[in-house]
């Protein structure tokens, strides 16, 4: 992330917020968390393969909404390059959740990218 301004951090900001609010209750979401939540199935299982000792239900949901967002583009959309997802979702790790949280993220998020290989 280079700026805090930057529209595309401002988008993943969004779809970050609008993950976290579906793990609590249904809200109107925009059409990019539906791709997420569509592909939830997917995306899910590379964060238990990622990610294996910490059970879905026991993540953080902040760091799980990070994570979701973050192996969706990773996995499924492959728009960006990896790194620059990786940077972005640490970026939202320190922004949202807690002490813990970008490097926890940095650590799955490597799994990712190392089973990929």
């Amino acid at each position: 992330m280079k700026n805090p301004l930057d529209p595309r951090h401002k988008k993943r900001q969004k779809i970050v917020e609008d993950l976290f609010k579906q793990s609590f209750h249904n809200q109107p979401i925009d059409r990019e968390t539906k791709k997420i939540l569509a592909n939830l199935e997917a995306v899910d299982n590379n964060i238990k393969k990622a990610a294996p000792e910490f059970p879905i239900d026991k993540i953080n949901k902040v760091d799980l909404a990070i994570l979701r967002l973050a192996i969706f583009e990773l996995v499924i959309e492959k728009k960006e390059p990896p790194k620059v997802i990786i940077d972005e979702a640490i970026e939202l790790a320190k922004e949202y959740g807690g002490q813990s949280s970008p490097s926890f993220i940095n650590g799955a998020l490597g799994n990712i990218i190392a089973q990929s290989l």
